[in-house]
């Protein structure tokens, strides 16, 4: 993945940048040893590494606001960065660019659940939200596979998602208000906890706009009651096409299940051997959960399993218990870790519809076969939210070159059949050269205004997202 060269002038008065950071911050927020640095080299796409030029990390709105002052006026690009989950390059730096990190700004604001919203600082976790409403009944919907160690910033940045997105949406629909500091460090608020803004919907715009637009510092967040049950079913097939099958039909029907989730054998045997979760050996496997009452859930179960048996499945097993349905959950949860214990792999994010499932799927595997590569299926499969996990030997040379054409292959596959090139993970560098082939250069142009009206010099995150070729005029 290419990178800009490092504007040389800017790595010349390093030492000037430093101190005027230094003079705004406190002694702890401003990282600039070599050594240090260098934790801060990539985010989760590991493959590629670059040291920023310094680190800072504020521990309030005010002091994102005061770094990003010096930074403007300096003319320094900045790269916003949450925990590094990002699996996109979304927070890769360049060597003349400051990361600005907020994991340190983790607070719980406010909590109104007579209004259902609760406030945070962007450092908190994903998961640490619902942690702070699920004694009073409530939970935070978008629940990300990294919600242990994502934040919300970076949740805001790429729209996550998660498993149980298909019933409540991803982030964006559980937005309700941002705090924003532009690069020119002035503090704009957003939306907030009550009835829709008027004018322009600036949320929308800022939720998933991979940090280019602004640093998100707090966000006010839609929390639902829990339901007042749930269970999960298993479903084992012989196919992947059929399971991909099951799920449209599933779709079809007007369920609305709270989760499908998606693993073809390859995942299926690694999480055996990595978490034991007692999965059958099967070609492909379903995780369908839904909610409500418990006569709700026997309702949607029960139609569930006839649709299913239509498809002849090898196994349907439904959770009995509270440990059975965590079993279930298990080795899902543990996909993308046991992965990693057999393979170097690089994780896709394409979308298609659900009817395109099962040709997709055909498809894909016989694109690996002919690229000589191996690739896992995992994915939030109620939505069409793909996750193709190419396999490949990091320490052979080629591989990773042709795993990244594979995986621009599948991408430009999902977009051909009516999908696009990202649900949840974003651009980033990952999948920037490949706009042209979702959006016109017309397309392009209208989504680099909006960049021009928050930041005309284009300091945040400059080169992510678009085209280097076609943002090369801008970036300047």
């Amino acid at each position: 993945m290419q990178m800009p060269v490092p504007d040389p002038a800017i790595l010349a008065k390093k030492a000037a940048i430093v101190a005027e950071l230094r003079a705004v911050l406190p002694a702890d927020a401003v990282i600039d040893d070599p050594f240090e640095t260098r934790a801060y080299e990539c985010d989760a796409l590991a493959a590629y590494r670059t040291r920023p030029l310094a680190v800072v990390l504020p521990r309030s709105t005010a002091e994102v606001a005061a770094a990003l002052k010096v930074c403007h006026r300096l003319g320094v690009p900045v790269v916003p960065r949450g925990a590094g989950t990002s699996l996109a390059g979304g927070a890769m730096p360049s060597a003349d660019a400051v990361i600005l990190g907020v994991a340190r700004m983790s607070a719980v604001l406010e909590v109104d659940t007579a209004n259902r919203f609760v406030r945070v600082e962007a450092g908190r976790t994903n998961l640490a939200v619902s942690a702070a409403v699920e004694g009073e009944g409530f939970f935070y919907a978008p629940d990300p596979s990294s919600q242990l160690a994502c934040l919300i910033a970076g949740n805001i940045a790429m729209n996550s998602g998660g498993a149980h997105c298909l019933k409540y949406g991803v982030t964006t629909n559980n937005l309700m208000g941002v705090t924003l500091v532009t690069m020119a460090g002035e503090v704009l608020e957003i939306g907030g906890p009550y009835a829709d803004a008027g004018g322009l919907d600036l949320l929308g715009v800022i939720c998933g706009s991979e940090g280019q637009l602004g640093v998100v510092t707090e966000a006010t967040l839609r929390i639902l009651p829990k339901p007042e049950g749930a269970r999960p079913v298993l479903i084992g097939f012989d196919s992947s096409e059929v399971a991909g099958a099951c799920v449209a039909d599933i779709i079809r029907a007007g369920v609305l299940p709270v989760a499908i989730e998606f693993m073809d054998r390859p995942c299926i045997r690694a999480t055996e051997a990595f978490a034991h979760p007692g999965y059958p050996d099967c070609e492909a496997l379903l995780i369908v959960e839904v909610e409500g009452a418990g006569a709700e859930i026997d309702e949607q179960l029960g139609l569930i399993r006839q649709i299913a048996m239509r498809h002849a499945p090898v196994e349907f097993r439904e959770a009995q218990s509270d440990e059975e349905a965590k079993r279930i959950w298990l080795g899902r949860k543990s996909a993308f870790g046991a992965m990693g214990q057999i393979n170097d792999y690089v994780c896709l994010d394409g979308t298609i519809p659900v009817s395109a499932l099962p040709q997709t799927l055909r498809r894909i595997g016989e694109m690996a076969a002919a690229a000589g590569l191996e690739v896992a299926n995992v994915f939030h499969a109620g939505d069409g939210n793909m996750h193709p996990l190419i396999l490949y030997d990091a320490n052979r040379e080629g591989d990773l070159e042709r795993c990244e054409a594979l995986g621009a292959d599948i991408l430009r596959l999902c977009v051909e059949v009516g999908g696009c090139l990202t649900g949840e993970h974003g651009v980033g560098i990952e999948k920037r050269e490949l706009m042209s082939a979702q959006f016109t250069r017309a397309d392009m142009e209208a989504q680099m205004r909006v960049k021009d009206v928050f930041d005309p010099g284009w300091l945040l995150n400059p080169a992510k997202v678009f085209p280097l070729e076609v943002s090369a005029a801008r970036r300047g």
